[in-house]
């Protein structure tokens, strides 16, 4: 049997104009779409409603199809699909894997403080657990008193149910082994952000139907945790290739938050479409 066309996508957040770096990302995931007669999506992952602007994703689909790429379907905004969202926290929440915490991110320091050092995982300092240890009662009490908590996934709780060791298959290295526990307990929802991006990517990733999950090697270790929500959630895992970043001439990686150069920019300067998919290139 032939094999199914992929389904990919490109998901910015509209937090700034689109550099280089983005082009790059996006001409992978579109050539690997369009190279074998498959789907490309574009969504736009606007969870941050403090940080995220309409202009923005406005301007994110005038550049894309500045450069020459096309999407299939409409394109998916994430701020009008928060219910949906919930609806993953309520199902994770009514199997005992979710609890309230109610930890400042200067309560987890001071914590971490009177111990010693922080273990660290890809998102930083591990959470020490002090909330998983409350009783439902004193939860109870305490979200009844109006105090403000996120909730976070009861990881090893989360394992247990699972019974077997989880991986993914990356494009050219095959299956690769998966360790979610050493991102500790992760937050999946908060007050300033309803849903996280852990939680809205895997759940749009399987409501979309996508085959082959195209992003920087940065967030390679964000599939053991996302693997770990499809497993629990029962959602299809998509195969995974996790491309270079772009770097710029002082080595760091390509960033908005440090000013790198906007594709709108390089167009105002007189580049051609050519000449800034040539300066994205790939690989």
């Amino acid at each position: 049997m032939a094999a199914s066309p992929v389904t990919t996508r490109f998901a910015p957040s509209p937090t700034g104009f689109l550099h280089l770096g983005h082009a790059h990302s996006a001409l992978i995931a579109w050539r690997a779409a369009r190279g074998e007669g498959g789907r490309f999506l574009l969504r736009i992952e606007d969870i941050d409603r403090t940080r995220c602007r309409p202009e923005f994703t406005a301007a994110i689909e005038e550049d894309l199809r500045w450069l020459g790429l096309d999407w299939d379907g409409p394109v998916r905004v994430q701020s009008g699909h928060f219910a949906e969202y919930r609806g993953v926290l309520d199902a994770l929440a009514g199997r005992g894997l979710l609890y309230p915490c109610f930890c400042t991110r200067a309560d987890i320091a001071r914590e971490w403080a009177a111990i010693g050092q922080a273990p660290h995982g890809p998102d930083g300092p591990i959470y020490p657990g002090t909330c998983r240890q409350l009783s439902p009662a004193e939860r109870a009490s305490r979200i009844a008193a109006g105090q403000p908590y996120a909730l976070r996934l009861d990881v090893a709780a989360s394992l247990a149910t699972l019974g077997a060791p989880l991986d993914f298959e990356e494009v050219g290295e095959g299956r690769v082994r998966c360790d979610p526990a050493r991102f500790g307990d992760v937050v999946l929802a908060r007050k300033e952000v309803p849903a996280s991006y852990h939680l809205c990517v895997t759940h749009d990733d399987a409501l979309q139907g996508v085959t082959l999950v195209t992003r920087g090697e940065d967030l390679r270790p964000a599939t053991d945790l996302h693997r770990l929500l499809q497993a629990l959630m029962g959602w299809p895992a998509p195969r995974y290739r996790h491309h270079r970043l772009l770097t710029g001439p002082d080595g760091k990686r390509l960033a908005k938050r440090d000013g790198a150069v906007a594709l709108r920019a390089l167009r105002e300067a007189g580049r051609t479409p050519e000449e800034v998919c040539a300066l994205a290139g790939e690989g």
